[in-house]
């Protein structure tokens, strides 16, 4: 499972059962940044439904790789992921994957002012894929 964790929402994107492409699936809304517990519970309710063995959570770092805030924050919303799930988690380096899946919709014809609506989920297929593609080439 690829996740791309922001303030509001959480882009959730899920590989298939080989491990070779990433779909996005859904974005998880919330409307206080600092209320995780339904965002939690719908990210338990996905690794049950799609029999998931290990999350990979998008890591925004500043494009000199320094820690951003946004950084920090992931790292803790990682800690409330290992606590809750009990599966480990990746952080992966998520630079430009906005940019990347801003691209990707343009190109598949979604009207600008509706892209925001779809990015955060094509930002973890992105965040998903890149994850699987080093993988493979490692092995």
């Amino acid at each position: 499972m690829g996740l791309d964790y922001g303030w509001k929402t959480v882009g959730v994107a899920v590989s298939d059962e080989l491990l070779l492409t990433a779909r996005a699936l859904e974005i998880i809304r919330r409307k206080e940044p600092n209320k995780l517990r339904r965002t939690l519970a719908r990210i338990e309710e996905l690794i049950t439904e799609y029999d998931i063995s290990e999350i990979v959570l998008g890591l925004p770092l500043h494009m000199d790789l320094r820690v951003s805030d946004m950084a920090k924050e992931a790292y803790a919303f990682r800690e409330h992921l290992v606590r809750r799930t009990g599966l480990p988690v990746t952080m992966w380096d998520e630079r430009l994957t906005s940019v990347e899946a801003e691209e990707i919709l343009r190109m598949n014809g979604i009207k600008k002012e509706a892209r925001k609506d779809y990015i955060d989920m094509v930002a973890a297929k992105v965040i998903l894929e890149s994850c699987l593609a080093q993988r493979k080439e490692r092995s």
